[in-house]
Protein backbone atom coordinates (compact mmCIF):
# COMPACT_ATOMS: atom_id res chain seq x y z
CA UNK A 1 0.00 0.00 0.00
CA UNK A 2 1.21 3.47 -0.85
CA UNK A 3 0.00 6.47 1.13
CA UNK A 4 1.35 9.85 0.10
CA UNK A 5 1.01 12.55 2.77
CA UNK A 6 1.71 16.22 2.10
CA UNK A 7 1.43 19.02 4.64
CA UNK A 8 1.00 22.37 2.90
CA UNK A 9 0.20 24.80 5.70
CA UNK A 10 2.06 26.52 8.46
CA UNK A 11 -0.86 25.77 10.82
CA UNK A 12 0.21 23.00 13.19
CA UNK A 13 -1.86 19.99 14.27
CA UNK A 14 0.61 18.94 16.94
CA UNK A 15 -0.27 15.32 16.27
CA UNK A 16 1.50 12.36 14.70
CA UNK A 17 -0.77 12.92 11.68
CA UNK A 18 1.13 10.58 9.33
CA UNK A 19 0.86 7.77 11.87
CA UNK A 20 -2.91 8.30 12.16
CA UNK A 21 -3.35 8.45 8.38
CA UNK A 22 -1.34 5.24 7.92
CA UNK A 23 -3.37 3.51 10.65
CA UNK A 24 -6.88 4.44 9.47
CA UNK A 25 -6.57 4.09 5.69
CA UNK A 26 -5.65 0.37 5.80
CA UNK A 27 -8.25 -0.18 8.54
CA UNK A 28 -10.99 1.12 6.22
CA UNK A 29 -9.75 -0.96 3.28
CA UNK A 30 -9.60 -4.07 5.46
CA UNK A 31 -13.08 -3.36 6.82
CA UNK A 32 -14.41 -2.97 3.27
CA UNK A 33 -12.48 -6.06 2.14
CA UNK A 34 -10.67 -4.31 -0.67
CA UNK A 35 -8.88 -7.10 -2.55
CA UNK A 36 -6.17 -4.82 -3.92
CA UNK A 37 -3.15 -3.00 -2.68
CA UNK A 38 -4.11 0.65 -3.00
CA UNK A 39 -2.64 4.10 -3.35
CA UNK A 40 -4.16 7.12 -1.59
CA UNK A 41 -2.99 10.73 -1.44
CA UNK A 42 -3.66 12.88 1.62
CA UNK A 43 -3.12 16.62 1.64
CA UNK A 44 -3.26 18.79 4.76
CA UNK A 45 -4.12 22.46 4.17
CA UNK A 46 -5.55 25.48 5.97
CA UNK A 47 -9.10 26.86 5.72
CA UNK A 48 -8.23 29.31 2.94
CA UNK A 49 -6.81 26.56 0.73
CA UNK A 50 -9.67 24.11 1.29
CA UNK A 51 -12.19 26.90 0.68
CA UNK A 52 -10.58 27.57 -2.71
CA UNK A 53 -10.60 23.87 -3.59
CA UNK A 54 -14.23 23.60 -2.42
CA UNK A 55 -15.13 26.60 -4.64
CA UNK A 56 -13.22 25.27 -7.64
CA UNK A 57 -14.62 21.72 -7.51
CA UNK A 58 -17.98 22.02 -5.74
CA UNK A 59 -18.91 25.67 -6.33
CA UNK A 60 -19.22 26.11 -2.55
CA UNK A 61 -17.38 29.18 -1.33
CA UNK A 62 -16.85 28.04 2.27
CA UNK A 63 -14.12 26.16 4.08
CA UNK A 64 -15.00 22.57 4.84
CA UNK A 65 -13.36 19.91 7.00
CA UNK A 66 -12.51 17.30 4.38
CA UNK A 67 -12.85 16.76 0.65
CA UNK A 68 -12.70 13.42 -1.13
CA UNK A 69 -11.79 12.96 -4.76
CA UNK A 70 -12.44 9.33 -5.76
CA UNK A 71 -10.81 7.87 -8.84
CA UNK A 72 -13.32 5.06 -9.21
CA UNK A 73 -17.04 5.15 -9.92
CA UNK A 74 -18.71 2.40 -7.93
CA UNK A 75 -22.01 0.91 -9.00
CA UNK A 76 -22.45 -0.40 -5.46
CA UNK A 77 -20.53 0.80 -2.40
CA UNK A 78 -17.22 -0.98 -1.89
CA UNK A 79 -17.97 -3.45 -4.69
CA UNK A 80 -14.51 -3.87 -6.13
CA UNK A 81 -15.56 -6.78 -8.39
CA UNK A 82 -15.93 -4.58 -11.49
CA UNK A 83 -12.74 -2.56 -11.09
CA UNK A 84 -10.45 -4.68 -13.28
CA UNK A 85 -13.00 -4.96 -16.07
CA UNK A 86 -14.22 -1.39 -16.25
CA UNK A 87 -11.53 0.75 -14.70
CA UNK A 88 -8.19 -0.64 -15.87
CA UNK A 89 -6.87 2.92 -15.89
CA UNK A 90 -7.38 3.11 -12.12
CA UNK A 91 -4.29 1.00 -11.48
CA UNK A 92 -0.84 2.50 -11.19
CA UNK A 93 1.09 1.31 -14.27
CA UNK A 94 4.27 0.54 -12.32
CA UNK A 95 3.11 -0.61 -8.89
CA UNK A 96 -0.16 -2.19 -9.99
CA UNK A 97 -1.87 -0.56 -6.99
CA UNK A 98 -5.47 0.58 -7.19
CA UNK A 99 -5.55 4.39 -7.39
CA UNK A 100 -8.38 5.14 -4.98
CA UNK A 101 -8.14 8.92 -4.94
CA UNK A 102 -7.26 11.97 -2.94
CA UNK A 103 -8.22 13.34 0.48
CA UNK A 104 -7.84 16.99 1.45
CA UNK A 105 -8.10 17.90 5.15
CA UNK A 106 -8.30 21.31 6.78
CA UNK A 107 -5.95 21.39 9.77
CA UNK A 108 -7.93 24.29 11.23
CA UNK A 109 -11.21 22.37 10.99
CA UNK A 110 -9.64 19.38 12.77
CA UNK A 111 -8.82 21.67 15.68
CA UNK A 112 -12.17 23.52 15.62
CA UNK A 113 -14.31 20.39 15.39
CA UNK A 114 -12.40 18.48 18.06
CA UNK A 115 -13.14 21.32 20.45
CA UNK A 116 -16.75 21.67 19.26
CA UNK A 117 -17.53 17.95 19.66
CA UNK A 118 -15.54 17.53 22.87
CA UNK A 119 -13.04 14.93 21.76
CA UNK A 120 -9.35 14.88 20.92
CA UNK A 121 -7.78 16.18 17.73
CA UNK A 122 -6.43 12.68 17.20
CA UNK A 123 -9.98 11.25 17.22
CA UNK A 124 -11.26 14.02 14.93
CA UNK A 125 -8.50 13.41 12.40
CA UNK A 126 -9.10 9.65 12.49
CA UNK A 127 -12.82 10.28 11.94
CA UNK A 128 -12.23 12.58 8.94
CA UNK A 129 -9.88 10.05 7.34
CA UNK A 130 -12.32 7.17 7.87
CA UNK A 131 -15.19 9.30 6.54
CA UNK A 132 -13.25 10.34 3.46
CA UNK A 133 -11.98 6.82 2.79
CA UNK A 134 -15.57 5.56 2.78
CA UNK A 135 -16.29 8.18 0.11
CA UNK A 136 -13.32 6.87 -1.88
CA UNK A 137 -14.90 3.41 -1.60
CA UNK A 138 -18.17 4.65 -3.12
CA UNK A 139 -20.23 5.61 -0.07
CA UNK A 140 -22.25 8.77 0.19
CA UNK A 141 -24.62 10.36 2.70
CA UNK A 142 -27.11 12.26 0.59
CA UNK A 143 -30.03 10.16 1.85
CA UNK A 144 -30.81 9.42 5.50
CA UNK A 145 -30.29 5.67 5.05
CA UNK A 146 -26.88 6.26 3.43
CA UNK A 147 -25.88 8.62 6.23
CA UNK A 148 -26.82 6.09 8.91
CA UNK A 149 -24.92 3.31 7.11
CA UNK A 150 -21.80 5.48 6.80
CA UNK A 151 -21.98 6.57 10.43
CA UNK A 152 -22.26 2.96 11.59
CA UNK A 153 -19.26 1.94 9.49
CA UNK A 154 -17.24 4.91 10.79
CA UNK A 155 -18.04 3.99 14.39
CA UNK A 156 -17.05 0.35 13.87
CA UNK A 157 -13.79 1.22 12.08
CA UNK A 158 -12.79 3.83 14.66
CA UNK A 159 -13.81 1.66 17.59
CA UNK A 160 -11.71 -1.18 16.18
CA UNK A 161 -8.70 1.12 16.38
CA UNK A 162 -9.53 2.44 19.85
CA UNK A 163 -11.03 5.76 18.79
CA UNK A 164 -14.19 5.78 20.85
CA UNK A 165 -15.94 8.97 21.84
Amino acid sequence: MTIHVEYETDKQLELPYEEIVKEIIPAVLDYEQCPYEAEVNVLFVDNDAIQKINQDFRQMDVPTDVLSFPMISFEKEADFSHVEETAWDCFHPESGELLLGDIVISVEKVREQAEKYGHSRRRELAFLIAHSMLHLCGYDHMEEEERERMEQKQREILSGKGYDR
